[in-house]
């Protein structure tokens, strides 16, 4: 099994709030696979931003940008 980077215990407040009474450990664990995914083609075309615009480091709006040309948000 694949560790994440993202907690478990988050999934389950992200999903509280927007308003489940409650909260199954599945759709908690699903949720945390669904939104790593999104992250990491995020990251990656935010990273390919960078590296287009010459810069070694990634910026907020290299994050903004490729958020928006994703296509999942």
């Amino acid at each position: 099994m694949k560790t994440s980077d993202l907690g478990v215990s988050a999934m389950y407040r992200i999903l509280k709030k927007a308003g489940a009474d409650r909260v199954s450990d599945e759709s908690a664990e699903e949720l945390r696979r669904v939104l790593e995914d999104i992250a990491i083609e995020i990251a990656k075309n935010a990273v390919d931003m960078s590296k287009h615009a010459g810069r070694k480091t990634v910026k907020a709006e290299d994050v903004k940008l490729a958020s928006k040309t994703s296509g999942k948000i």
